[in-house]
């Protein structure tokens, strides 16, 4: 089986590197990804999948930090002009980016595999020495970018789902490969578990590119130490007033929001781990001589655990209580991302590892990396799994970086990336045994 799978790897491969290089080329930050989708959902028919998506396979009132109606509406045209399949794009307006393909091949367990497919808000370099640039896939949209790798997950899902289908007489069991918009930000997953994709689903696999700086031949099979995380918008409302005149009758909402600030960053951390919080931006004021009406705060918490991330978002909000009392202000909050706090199930992550093992592309396989110490909301789809009694676990697949993460000279070896479908396809065949 694993000749079969490399040679209709071997076949696919240019393909699938077409893929990658279209995503890149035409990326879509978080809920605005209709090209993409929409190019996954003919894919998917094509090789055989049932496919459900939009609104089918999204709680609408889950999804979190969505853009506004006008950005909805110019990413929407753009995409259509980029080259969306027409015949999907109308579903996935307005924020329904995701989409869903089944395939069932006979009797066995079902088997998910999770793939994000949004990009970021950085600007691409446009230099010699960035590969996308010298062969011509460079992002043609000004400040939005792959630097992340999701161009490369897609495109391995697609890759995934050729090798399934070509092979489907010979596999067993159910295959459930998920696209998940808006993973950056934490945004996309929740709504996806709370539409019952998961339903059934008795294993889940997610993977990324790069994160780990072992470099091309490694992969680590499992992955703990994901941080809990609440992303918060916080607006202040006040009352204006002449500062000279009468700055008696002025409520100040810029004094409220740095006070905030200031004693969010004096929360006592906890003993039982990682507690952090950060404000990452504050806007506020009109002109030196006006009272402050209003002000914004953008805002994040993280723990070690769920727990301990609720312990610090507890204390946030008992501080906003504090801070609309004495400054006499309105707050509003919104949440507009989170992560819950997870591991990989040991003993899966082994299974996996035995498959790489057989792989010549793996040099050096480890079951666990435990010093994930970031965010991702891959964690609701693995709890999720892990709660219902199922197995779940994300894959780190080594790859040599030309930059970091969330950088304008990001790349990643597109060799590795079809090492990443080998091993899923490997992986998706042996766990329906």
């Amino acid at each position: 089986m694993l000749n079969k799978l490399k040679e209709i790897l071997d076949k696919k491969s240019k393909r699938i590197i077409e893929y990658r290089r279209s995503f890149h080329q035409y990326p879509e930050v978080g809920w605005t990804e209709v090209r993409t989708a929409s190019i996954v959902a003919s894919e998917l028919t094509e090789l055989g999948f049932s496919v459900a998506l939009g609104r089918d396979v999204l709680k609408e009132e889950a999804r979190l930090g969505l853009p506004t109606e006008d950005v909805f509406n110019t990413t929407y045209a753009r995409a259509v002009k980029e080259g969306a399949d027409l015949e999907y794009a109308s579903f996935l307006k307005n924020g329904f980016t995701a989409v869903v393909g089944t395939l069932v091949c006979g009797d066995g367990p079902t088997i998910g595999m999770r793939f994000d497919l949004d990009a970021l808000p950085v600007d691409e370099i446009h230099e010699a020495r960035h590969q996308p640039f010298e062969e011509g896939f460079v992002s043609e949209i000004k400040g939005v970018m792959h630097a992340c790798g999701h161009d490369g997950h897609v495109a391995m899902g697609l890759g995934v789902a050729h090798l399934i289908s070509e092979l489907k007489d010979t596999f067993n069991g159910t295959y459930k490969l998920i696209f998940q918009p808006a993973e950056e930000g934490v945004r996309g997953a929740k709504s996806m578990v709370e539409a019952g994709v998961l339903e059934g689903v008795d294993m889940l696999i997610g993977a990324h590119i790069g994160i780990v700086g072992d470099g091309s031949g490694t992969i680590y099979t499992g992955t703990c130490g994901f941080l809990a995380t609440t992303k918060l918008d916080i607006r202040f409302k006040g009352t204006p007033s002449h500062a000279g005149v009468s700055p008696e009758k002025g409520q100040n909402a810029l004094l409220a929001a740095a006070t905030a600030a200031l004693q969010f960053h004096a929360i006592p951390r906890h003993s039982d781990g990682i507690t952090r919080v950060n404000v990452g931006l504050l806007e506020a004021g009109s002109g030196r001589n006006v009272i402050p009406e209003h002000a914004h705060l953008m805002l994040e918490t993280r723990g070690g655990s769920s727990k301990l991330n609720d312990y610090m978002l507890e204390q946030v909000m008992k501080i906003l209580e504090g801070v609309a009392i004495m400054y006499d202000v309105e707050v509003t909050v919104e949440e507009v991302g989170s992560a819950q706090g997870a591991c990989s199930d040991i003993s899966f992550a082994e299974v996996i590892g035995d498959i790489a093992d057989r792989l010549a592309c793996y040099k050096k396989v480890h079951t666990l990396y435990d010093r994930f110490s970031g965010c991702e909301d891959f964690t609701y789809m693995m709890n999720a799994i892990q709660d219902k009694g199922g197995q779940a676990s994300y894959i780190l697949l080594g790859t040599s970086l030309t930059a970091p993460h969330h950088n304008g000279l990001f790349d990643f070896k597109e060799a590795d990336m079809l090492n990443g479908v080998l091993l899923l396809g490997s992986v998706a065949y042996e766990l329906g045994k």
